[in-house]
Parts: C-alpha cells; structure tokens; sequence
C-alpha cells in the first residue's frame, strides 16, 4: 500500500498541475482565483477538499478517478474555486447545512456546465442537466397554487444561485430520497474544512475582494468567448454587501429623553455613602430618564399587489416585530404607521406600542392585490406630515417584492425599498432611495 501511494503522489501532483494551467489557459479571469489556492496532498482523505487557502486531495483517489473519469480532475479544481470565489464555504454556519451543501453542488455545477468548457465533460452531466431543466421549470413555475417563488424570481429562473436553489430545497417539497439522489448526483468534493474557525490563512474579507477581480476580468477576457452569465450572476450575489436588517432601522432613530433609570450617570459612592452615615437618605438619586437613540416615528409600507404574497408578507412584519419588541429599538410611546398598498392605499393601521403590534399580526388581514404603484403611500405620507401626525419622521420602509411606479420628488425623510435577496440585483430605485436586498435567511425563522 506504501509503494501505491509513492508512486501516486508525482503523478497526481502532475494532474493537479496540468488542471491548474487548462484552466489559466482558457479561463485567464480566474487567474487570481487559481493564483490563491495552493494544492496540497493528504492522503487518506478520500476525497477533495478546500480550505479556503488550500485544495486538500487524496493522490489515490484523484488517481482512481481519473482512470474513470480524465475530465473529473479538471472538473472538481473548478468545482472548487466556484465555491471560493461564490462566497459559498463562508455562509456555511448561518443555514441548514444539509440543505446548504446541496444547494451549492447544484449551483456550482450548473455554472460549471454552462461554461461548455472542451475536455471538461463528465458522464453523469446529461441526468445533471434533465434534473437543472426540472429546478429551472419549478423556480420559473407561476402557474400552480403552491409555488414558493415570486414573478420577479420565476422570471430569472433559467439562472441558478446557490441562494436560489437552497429556498428551492428547502420549500419546495423535496423528498428525503429525492435529496438524497440528488447529493450523489452532484456530489464533487468534501465540504468538512468549512466549519468557521478562528484563524483562517485567507479571510472571507479576502476572496470577497478577490471574487470582486474575478468578477472585473470576467468582463473583459470572456466576451465572446465563454457563456459567463450563469458565473456573473453568482458573483454578483457573492460581493454583495449585506447587512442586518436590525443595523438597517437604526438609520431613522432620533435622539430623545427615555424615562429609564441612567446608569450611565449615576454615582454608587455618595449614593452608598449617604445610606451608610445618614441611614435612609442617599446623597444621589439616579437620575430618572437618558438620552437615547430609538425610534419613535416610523412608517412601514406593505406592497400587497398581486405579486406580493401574503405568507411573505407576515414573515417581513413578523421579523420587524422581533426587532420592535426589543427595549433598546423604540420609545415606549410610539408612532408607527402600517400602511398597506397596491396601486392605491387600502388600509392604514396606526401602531403606538406593541400590543398593537402584536394585535395586527394576529387579527389583520391584508388587503389589496392589484397591481403596483409606490406613489399612493407618499402622498398618504405627505397628507399625514400636513396634518401633524408625526413629531419627528425619519423613514420610511417599503417592502415589496415587485416593480411598480416610483414617485419623482425626494420626500424629507429617509426611504428605504425591501426587496427579498432573489440573487440578482434586484430592481433599480430612484436615486434618493435606499435599496436594501433581505436575506433570505433573515425571515427563514418566520416565513
């Protein structure tokens, strides 16, 4: 067994190589990708695996495979580096892992196969593309009843994100044994150095940046050459800033007395010492309200067009109410406005503290269903500021998951559009807007 694997290791460090130089041939964008990742042999592990700084293979195994297989060498370096420059093995501790780890060897894969790259077919890629073709119907199925994803998902369902694929696994009914076959289809490579650690030779900070070159140079040597749209698309879902919804709500705080005890200012040795030399009589009170930063007037604007589902819709409040119940997010004494919308306004619930919060999410029905039209809410708004129903609006937050109509005036308060993370781009606001794209995983808990 000794003598195998010594004369394994040469010739699968030279297949590791000439992989590493197919691919800097023919795919120049990912020269910085490949440039990063080190190749190191771990016998033993029966497999192929990543780091993030290194790509760990068993030169046994790569051998095996290879007399299967000549192309599955080439195949799984690619393999790899997708995962690394689609940010995949960094999110790897926020979601289902089962759920997670199919999710990427399907997207990765998918992108892979479209690159129609010469020498680099497997055997299995024909069942792999009928069971793409069968995802790709199902994301971009608006007909039936049941269909977890929205018209503005259905309508980009020829690409396939790994963030897209994971809601498709995890809502969309999959069996056990139908998960099963569809791991060992795409099954490519070991995903066990994925677990996050303390130190990391490569940071995610550091292929983000590098998945941003990536993603420059592919413009500029693929044109013509490769079909990169299915690569472009994971980038850009890849060097996406997020940012925690929670983080996001404190943009509209104001500045404002809180009736709290202030510990911040207040002094334990004359308090004590007063007890201790006069009995009863503390030298100090604490003071009795702080200056804090909270939110007092607020509005939420639901889209509730037909493209706008409901179950999606009371996963968003029910996330923003998380937020709200939270001491340190709201003044006591609140006003918030929930104003629900499609080409016009149809309701307007006004909140002023959490049991009316509480109350709508569980008594109210939404109303609406039309078509979509962003403008009725800022009128309703700028009607509500005439007549003095706000002491101090900051923002307002529009969540929709649609297109519709955009006013052309800027309002004197902040605005935000909520789009669900699709893995695109999303739609394009007016310049004054913010657009801000939710995870997915942010309402996974509620929706």
């Amino acid at each position: 067994m000794e003598d195998v694997l010594e004369k394994a290791k040469p010739l699968a460090a030279k297949l590791m190589s000439y992989a590493r130089d197919n691919i800097l041939v023919n795919l120049r964008f990912l020269d910085v990708a490949v440039s990063a990742l080190v190749p190191e042999q771990r016998p033993g592990l029966s497999g192929i695996a990543t780091d993030g700084a290194k790509i760990y293979y068993d030169p046994v195994f790569l051998l095996k495979k290879y007399k299967e297989e000549p192309a599955f060498v080439l195949r799984v370096y690619l393999h790899i580096l997708f995962h690394l420059i689609f940010f995949h093995s960094f999110q790897y501790d926020k979601l289902d892992k089962e759920a997670w780890n199919l999710a990427v060897d399907i997207a990765v894969e998918a992108a892979v196969m479209d690159l129609a790259l010469p020498g680099g077919s497997l055997m299995a890629d024909e069942t792999k593309e009928k069971k793409l073709r069968v995802i790709r119907e199902d994301l971009g199925d608006r007909t039936g009843g049941n269909s977890h994803f929205s018209e503005r998902e259905a309508s980009q369902g020829g690409i396939l994100t790994a963030e897209k694929v994971y809601r498709y696994v995890k809502n969309f009914g999959i069996s056990t044994k139908e998960r099963s076959e569809l791991s060992l289809l795409f099954f490519m490579d070991i995903h066990q150095f994925w677990e996050p650690r303390e130190e990391l030779a490569i940071s995610p900070e550091q292929w983000k940046k590098l998945s941003e070159r990536v993603r420059a140079d592919l413009k500029s040597f693929s044109k013509g050459k490769t079909r990169s749209d299915s690569i472009e698309q994971n980038l850009t879902q890849a060097v996406k800033d997020r940012y925690s919804y929670k983080d996001l709500l404190a943009k509209f705080t104001v500045m404002n007395e809180d009736m709290r005890i202030n510990d911040d200012e207040f002094d334990y040795i004359y308090y004590t010492y007063g007890l201790s030399r006069y009995g009863n009589m503390p030298l100090v009170e604490p003071l009795e309200y702080k200056d804090s930063n909270k939110i007092r007037d607020f509005v939420i604007a639901i889209d509730t067009s037909a493209s706008c589902r409901g179950a999606l819709v009371r996963a968003f409040l029910q996330k923003t109410y998380a937020i709200l119940s939270g001491e340190d997010t709201f003044f006591k004494k609140m006003n918030v406005h929930i104003i629900q919308c499609d080409h016009e306004v149809q309701k307007d619930t006004r909140i002023t503290g959490l049991e009316d919060m509480n109350y709508f999410l569980a008594n109210e029905k939404l109303t609406g269903f039309g078509s979509t039209d962003f403008r009725p809410v800022f009128e309703h708004v700028e009607d509500l500021l005439a007549k003095g129903e706000f002491e101090n609006l900051k923002g307002l937050i529009y969540f929709t998951d649609g297109y519709g109509v955009y006013p052309q005036k800027m309002p004197p308060y902040d605005v935000m559009f909520v789009f669900l993370d699709n893995g695109d781009e999303g739609p394009e606001v007016p310049t004054w807007a913010v657009k801000v794209l939710l995870d997915y995983e942010e309402l996974e808990d509620e929706y």
